[in-house]
């Protein structure tokens, strides 16, 4: 005698919607970017699981596979709506456009809407076990078993991976550690080594706004560790800081100074020093000298690398000369775009994207015996202090945190509300910096009242001199800790 076809209740039918609904909300109020530590993306798998296998054991109907991850995905967008950034923005068609796609809502997929639909198929499955309908298209039913197995895998080995934990190499009577400090409402990832623990202290700040460069210090900066107790801080909502950049909102100048004074507080009381040395690069020099000239009570010395000015001038030279170029080379599309969007500033990072993405082709040079090569930042990301999900936020978090900041920072210009500061000021470029940031450096340097003040040029390198030349860098530092009386502070 045939079995007969039990039909959904229409409360369980109502829940199996309301499960992804309510986990969709959840997700955009608790990680509305994605996960950002590696308990977020467990506890996120493993949830995911169980909501898809209860939605999909509620609707007993494969569709739970297609409908159960559509309604999460649903929910999550009206969550973070109000949100800004690459990542989280409608897609868009350019190199930039695929890659924030790709680290925003694929990884986020990856690690929400595939246990989703792998809990949602085996619900599913479960539910209409022994059922007529389970009786008929046998072939379709093992395709379909073996479509869950290997996605099963795959989720498999995307926990596996995702729960690697990062770690750093041991000083031996030193201190090496991954840590965080608190800011006052948000948490900054940091890294400290030092061989001696009571040694100077030296913060170094990263260049782009939600930018990383634990992997680029660990490869081409171990030489200070043996001088100082080296702090690399992850500004908000970069690899080790994805967390902290939640609102688009929290991102300001006055923010990202506050965590520079907070993390710095924090080193000074943690380590018995009253003071500590500043190393800034690129953007985060904006940052840097800003809390050195509003705290310079708390710096023993300032070391701005590739150091900013007036953004909205350098950039608009660096027009001309990328547009030059493009038409110089034959690069006719590339110049009917920058033609097209005329000069900056402009709203966001797609419309910097090509000066950004040719910037290494406009104002190349020869890196024979560079440590860093042109791949920047990227080439960086294979130490093991960054784990797999804090790779993929190395890039992301500077997607989001540059299209939000960068635009606001149009109207700074340190020649004009930075004429003095009172500590010492190193400013260090690459040679073959681009020229308009090297004339505004020039012009600033000129006018600026310091204590002592002085510029060094670093040959065969460009606007990451201190990566690409790190000898000379350490040199220059070992001096710097010298003729400031550093071993005292």
């Amino acid at each position: 005698m045939a079995k007969l076809s039990v039909p959904r209740p229409i409360p369980s039918l109502a829940v199996a919607v309301l499960l992804p609904v309510v986990w969709g909300l959840t997700v955009g109020w608790w990680t509305p970017r994605g996960p950002g530590t590696n308990a977020e993306a467990l506890v996120s798998i493993a949830v995911s699981l169980v909501v898809g296998l209860g939605a999909g054991w509620l609707g007993r109907s494969r569709w739970a596979m297609l409908g159960v991850p559509v309604l999460f995905v649903v929910a999550v967008e009206l969550v973070r709506v109000d949100l800004r950034g690459l990542t989280v923005d409608a897609p868009h068609a350019s190199g930039f456009g695929f890659a924030a796609l790709l680290l925003g809502r694929g990884l986020h997929g990856l690690l929400t809407g595939l246990p989703l639909l792998v809990g949602a198929a085996y619900g599913a499955g479960i539910a209409r076990r022994g059922t007529p309908a389970a009786d008929r298209r046998p072939v379709w039913r093992w395709l379909g078993r073996g479509a869950t197995g290997l996605l099963s895998v795959l989720l498999l080995l995307v926990t596996v991976a995702v729960a690697v934990p990062a770690r750093t190499d041991r000083i031996d009577g030193g201190i090496a550690e991954l840590t965080s400090v608190d800011t006052g409402d948000r948490r900054l990832g940091l890294m400290l080594r030092g061989a001696d623990r009571n040694a100077p202290v030296l913060l170094f700040l990263p260049g782009a706004p939600g930018g990383s460069e634990i992997g680029a210090v660990r490869r081409h900066l171990a030489g200070l560790e043996q001088r100082f107790v080296v702090a690399t801080v992850d500004r908000r909502g970069a690899a080790k800081s994805w967390a902290s950049f939640a609102p688009s909102s929290s991102l300001t100048l006055d923010s990202e100074v506050a965590d520079a004074v907070a993390v710095t507080e924090h080193l000074r009381q943690r380590f018995g020093k009253g003071k500590v040395y500043l190393v800034a690069h690129s953007g985060g020099s904006l940052v840097g000298v800003t809390a050195v000239q509003r705290r310079p009570d708390l710096f023993q010395a300032y070391v701005g690398v590739g150091q900013a000015v007036d953004l909205r001038a350098a950039d608009r030279s660096q027009y001309d000369d990328t547009l030059a170029w493009a038409r110089r080379t034959g690069r006719t599309d590339l110049a009917k775009q920058l033609t097209g969007l005329g000069p900056p500033p402009y709203a966001g990072m797609y419309d910097y994207e090509p000066l950004l993405a040719n910037e290494v082709g406009a104002f190349d040079y020869d890196r024979t015996g560079a440590s860093e090569g042109r791949g920047g930042m990227a080439e960086n990301l294979g130490v093991s202090e960054y784990t797999l999900l804090e790779k993929a936020h190395a890039l992301s978090g500077q997607f989001d945190g540059w299209d939000v900041l960068y635009p606001t920072l149009q109207d700074l210009d340190l020649r004009r509300e930075v004429r003095q500061l009172q500590v010492p000021v190193w400013l260090v470029d690459g040679a073959h910096e681009v020229p308009g940031r090297l004339a505004l450096l020039q012009e600033w340097y000129a006018q600026l009242q310091a204590p002592r003040k002085e510029r060094v040029v670093l040959d065969g390198a460009g606007h990451r001199s201190l990566f690409e030349r790190p000898g000379p860098f350490v040199d220059l530092l070992t001096r710097v800790l010298a003729e400031t009386g550093g071993a005292g502070v």
